[in-house]
């Protein structure tokens, strides 16, 4: 188990070196200089001279080599200083601490939604295997596979405000301020982000669980008299659920991303609402802190799940 974890920790560096330089390079082969929006503004109505523009790339530090920009801003990122923003005139790092609490709230009540229905779907659907609640779980997750995300949100929108009038929020309240009204907020947007991940994860579920039933242990189980109940949790289902374990930590990535738009729809103050603005006024500081955030919180989790696969099952261990 010490060289299987130490093989995945020399390969976690490397990828966390690639992260940084996909977010660093990406907003540079977009076209679109970050110092023109400054000085023209949100509504591109400004003016400038060559010499305004100048210093505006100087002062954002843009005229430097791209080499150059890459090595200040992971020296000053190691240190937890993502810079300004360049329209809201406020420290990245902190515009992160307010915002990035609120999207893991929304993509960890995401995940649960979807793991707390889908491994109870999924063994339903196995044990009940071409029969009519499996044919009702197979509707439920093809639609939810088809579905995208930001579709899912706006029909979830749309129906609660024809049906029972509902609207999103404008205001937000804090877990931690006002729980009950914080989870009312956020239960329909964690909805809409977790159906797919709800889904798959069932469709996961059901193969797996099929797999492990037609194993001989099941049979000798069964032949001991053990109860059927018994038999499904404490022999299929405890080994079905390891490739549950792996897909989990895998969507829990997709779900942030995913976040973005569902954020956007439903009007809640997280790192998706920032992100959208961000691209739109070419302001890179606060879209690399956010890529790059997501892609080492991401990289780290996949890291965690393959070690915990690594304990729960010894097969995938190699020296």
């Amino acid at each position: 188990m010490g060289a299987y974890a130490v093989k995945r920790l020399l390969l976690f560096v490397p990828t966390l070196i690639l992260v940084s330089l996909l977010a660093f390079g990406v907003m540079r082969i977009l076209p679109g200089d970050p110092a023109i929006m400054v000085l023209i503004g949100l509504e591109g109505e400004g003016t400038y001279t060559p010499e305004e523009l100048a210093e505006t790339q100087r002062r954002l530090g843009t005229d430097k080599p791209l080499y150059e920009q890459y090595v200040r801003w992971v020296a000053d990122a190691v240190r937890g200083d993502f810079g300004y923003s360049y329209f809201r005139n406020k420290a990245v790092s902190k515009e992160l601490l307010e915002r990035f609490p609120v999207t893991i709230q929304l993509t960890v009540m995401s995940l649960i939604l979807a793991v707390v229905t889908a491994v109870p779907l999924g063994v339903v659907s196995a044990v009940y295997q071409d029969k009519w609640p499996d044919y009702a779980a197979k509707i439920f997750t093809v639609v939810g596979i088809s579905l995208p995300t930001f579709w899912a949100g706006i029909l979830i929108v749309f129906f609660l405000a024809q049906l029972f009038n509902w609207g999103a929020p404008l205001g937000y309240a804090k877990l931690w301020e006002d729980p009950l009204k914080n989870l009312s907020q956020l239960i329909f947007p964690a909805l809409s982000l977790g159906y797919f991940n709800m889904a798959f994860t069932a469709r996961i579920t059901r193969s797996a669980m099929l797999e492990v039933l037609r194993e001989d242990y099941i049979r000798t189980a069964r032949a001991k008299g053990l109860a059927e109940s018994l038999v499904l949790v404490r022999h299929a289902l405890r080994n079905a659920l390891l490739p549950v374990i792996t897909v989990a930590g895998y969507q829990f990535g997709i779900l942030l991303g995913g976040a973005v738009v569902t954020e956007d729809i439903f009007l809640v103050p997280g790192i998706g609402q920032a992100l959208i603005l961000a691209l739109a006024t070419r302001d890179f500081n606060i879209i690399q802190a956010i890529v790059l955030v997501v892609g080492v919180f991401t990289v780290t989790l996949n890291l965690v799940v393959d070690i915990l696969y690594g304990l729960i099952n010894p097969r995938v261990r190699y020296a």
